[in-house]
């Protein structure tokens, strides 16, 4: 997935959510995806019919295997600069992604056709092939402000 400079080209807008989750060190969890090998943080598009909470919460599950409670919104993020997408079969999508941080609840790290590979990764040795609109939402939920971030 690469950032698509011409918006023009978006076929789409869809709303989806993200979720920062760290660990006691505040290494945080990443996810390598089986469409494109980067790492990204866990999450998805919002089904209809479900909240962004519920989406997150499915989402995180399905690709991680462990079930998370949200702790606090980190940022709505919608700038055409950052969140228009080009796919590798093409399509161009515009999202509009709503980043939760979240706490485990229960589950154990497991991959699914989606994942192809889980670790956690400390805020400063993140992974080259990271997707690049994570990291600013990684930057954020770090910064540990008291209001979200609006990009």
């Amino acid at each position: 997935m690469l950032i698509e400079p011409d918006v023009s080209k978006a076929q789409q807008i869809r709303p989806s959510v993200s979720a920062v989750i760290l660990n006691e060190r505040y290494g945080v969890l990443l996810q390598r995806r089986s469409d494109n090998g980067q790492w990204g943080l866990p999450g998805g598009s919002v089904e209809i019919g479900e909240s962004v909470t519920d989406a997150i919460r499915r989402e995180v599950e399905e690709e991680t295997g462990l079930l998370v409670e949200v702790v606090k919104l980190v940022g709505v993020y919608s700038d055409p600069k950052l969140q228009v997408v080009r796919y590798p079969d093409g399509r161009v999508v515009h999202f509009i992604n709503t980043c939760f941080e979240c706490r485990i609840v229960s589950g154990q790290l497991r991959t699914c056709p989606e994942t192809l590979e889980l670790a956690y990764f400390e805020p400063a040795a993140l992974p080259q092939l990271l997707v690049p609109l994570h990291r600013i939402r990684i930057t954020d939920a770090l910064r540990r402000q008291a209001l979200a971030a609006i990009r």
